[in-house]
């Protein structure tokens, strides 16, 4: 076939070797090459019942329902639940259709009660559960980096497609018969998922559960293709009881590329060490689908970085000045902010290279580090930042320097099944907010206040404390929230505490962005100006914001005295930055706009802000 993928590399099985050595070195060398296979065990730990189990739990509803003055009756019925239905259904053999029709006898109501099975209540996402894992992140990865175009599962859930939809892909998935005629060849296509078993939406449609254990000739056709095109990674799968699968897999006789199977223990099943030994296939023990598709993921890096170096800081600035002007290099400019944005997302993502349990030794030295490591892993990009949003004169990628805030907030993912240290899971949004200040600031310098204005209220995050409101920029990165006030007090860095930093969160940051700013504003004086105008506007974004708990001003050094001057007329101090601030939001219709303020309020909020200014002035001691 001349449009085969054509590999340059597959590295063969090898016994000296880890086995996680050969899967990443043939991953690297054929990019699209291999597929996935994935079982329940890769959903399963986020709470998602398998089929078997959601087919028991609707039987113990029905028994339930049926036997109300039973209290035993639920948990009897789904100890053998084909026996209960034998007895007391329909007459016809234990399926969905039939469960599902005695439940819910209306299409809304089936709906109702299968999304119950699949998508999170807000207390369930609040615990991490029915959300994607690390597995369906990692895996979202591969597929966006190229590594993966093709996945088989046998799950009925859209834990992975949401996990492709947070990174910006958009799966071609096939789940019926009737859907693969007009599909494009999993070859042509970014990401395609095909789901053996079908959707959980189309349950209700199945007559037996047997039925999800065959294949229609069109799946079957498919699914002899993949396993002949493609090398296969197996994962959370046992092979004990999809027979159709297993026998597909037993009738590929000569594969083209290996198979490796990852599995947690020390052994497989019986079915499935048959298929092992048939196919020559790769065993890879004590990997559930989180490390194994992890550890893949950071491999892959690791091999990046070998077959082609990034370019160095200086480099990367000389090749946004020359593309920022120039409306043909466009893509190139976004490419080159993308590809820096996606170095540091993988970073701040990576659990093993940033842990967030609590570290046995959680002291000061480990945060100071932690803030070290982030702080170096965002410096390409602030520099970026600084030359990028100086030059861009009239604001025309504005939507860009708001897309790179946006994804940095993005890093900070929900993680389940380990306790979270505050600190450390609080500084998952420090490159954020190293990349906002970097970024407001110098749209400030280049008196922009407007675009400052954008960075703060246009990108969005959605929280996981279980309310799972999308946040502004000036609400999810709150050095406050990012950054905790008596840890930095403490950090090794200073000598131990400092007591004289009223504001610990604010004197930090400043610090942490100078340099990328040094070159646009050399005078120390003139750079904290710009910072305390670009903490004014976030504390004036704040207070415009529509729900009155998000009201939370940035509390920082413009308010300690020493940034202060005093008024010739009447000897009063005054903030410079803070009576230009308050003039635009009364008069500067530019300004409004981008607060959407209404211009009958501007006085209110002008107040509003000069007196929470006054607020951090007597914090302070006046310095």
């Amino acid at each position: 076939m001349t449009d085969q993928i054509q590999p340059s590399l597959v590295t063969p099985p090898t016994s000296g070797l880890d086995p996680m050595v050969a899967l990443a070195t043939s991953v690297h060398a054929s990019p699209g090459v291999y597929a996935l296979l994935l079982g329940s065990g890769v959903s399963s730990a986020t709470g998602i019942r398998t089929g078997w189990q959601i087919v028991s739990d609707l039987v113990r509803r029905a028994a339930t329902a049926k036997f109300p003055d039973d209290p035993a009756a639920g948990d009897a019925a789904a100890d053998n639940p084909e026996a209960w239905w034998s007895e007391h259904g329909d007459g016809q053999p234990l399926g969905y259709s039939g469960l599902l029709e005695a439940l819910a006898p209306t299409p809304a109501a089936r709906d109702a009660l299968l999304s119950g099975y699949f998508e999170p209540t807000p207390e369930e996402l609040a615990d991490g559960r029915k959300a994607p894992g690390e597995a369906h992140r990692a895996v979202a990865r591969l597929i966006a980096r190229g590594s993966v175009r093709v996945v088989l599962t046998t799950n009925f859930d859209r834990l992975l497609e949401r996990a492709l939809e947070a990174v910006g892909v958009q799966p071609q998935v096939l789940s019926r018969p009737e859907q693969i005629v007009g599909a494009t060849p999993p070859r042509h296509h970014r990401a395609t998922i095909i789901k053996l078993h079908g959707d959980y939406a189309d349950l209700d449609k199945r007559n037996t559960v047997d039925e999800l254990q065959t294949y229609s000739p069109k799946f079957e056709g498919l699914l002899r293709t993949v396993l002949d095109e493609y090398g296969l990674l197996v994962s959370g799968w046992s092979a004990d009881w999809d027979l159709a699968l297993v026998s597909a897999l037993e009738a590929t006789r000569n594969r083209r590329y290996p198979l490796f199977w990852g599995f947690y223990g020390a052994s497989l099943s019986e079915s499935a060490s048959r298929l092992v030994a048939q196919h020559g296939a790769v065993q890879l023990p004590g990997q559930i689908a989180d490390s194994l598709f992890g550890g893949l993921v950071t491999r892959l890096e690791a091999l990046d970085r070998l077959a082609e170096p990034p370019i160095s800081r200086a480099m990367a600035v000389a090749r946004l000045k020359r593309a920022l002007p120039d409306p043909v290099r466009r893509i190139e400019l976004y490419d080159l902010l993308d590809r820096e944005v996606t170095s540091v997302v993988d970073r701040v993502q990576d659990t093993q290279r940033y842990p967030l349990a609590p570290p046995p030794d959680a002291t000061n030295q480990v945060f100071d580090d932690r803030i070290s490591d982030l702080r170096s892993d965002v410096d390409t990009l602030l520099y970026l930042l600084t030359h990028g949003l100086f030059h861009d004169d009239d604001g025309a990628h504005d939507a860009l320097w708001v897309r790179v805030v946006q994804r940095l907030m993005g890093a900070h993912t929900p993680v389940m099944g380990q306790p979270l240290h505050q600190y450390l899971d609080g500084l998952r949004h420090y490159p954020a907010l190293l990349a906002l200040c970097t970024a407001g600031v110098a749209a400030i310098v280049a008196d922009r206040d407007v675009t400052a204005v954008h960075l703060l209220r246009r990108p969005l995050w959605r929280s996981h404390d279980g309310i799972q409101d999308e946040q502004t920029a000036v609400k999810a990165l709150h050095p406050y929230r990012v950054v905790d006030t008596n840890m930095i007090k403490g950090l090794p860095r200073w000598g131990g505490g400092n007591s004289n930093f009223f504001f610990a969160p604010s004197h930090l940051l400043r610090l942490e962005i100078r340099e990328p700013l040094r070159e646009l504003e050399p005078d120390d004086q003139r750079y904290q100006a710009a910072f305390d105008r670009f903490e004014l506007i976030a504390s004036l974004v704040a207070l415009t914001s529509g729900n009155k708990y998000d009201r939370n001003v940035w509390w920082g050094e413009v308010g300690i005295a020493s940034h202060w001057t005093y008024a010739a007329a009447d000897g009063e101090q005054y903030h410079p930055g803070l009576r230009k601030i308050v003039a635009n939001v009364k008069s500067s219709q530019a300004f409004q706009q981008a607060l959407a303020l209404d211009p009958a309020d501007s006085v209110r909020i002008a107040d509003e802000l000069t007196e929470a200014v006054g607020r951090m002035r007597e914090k302070s001691g006046w310095g």
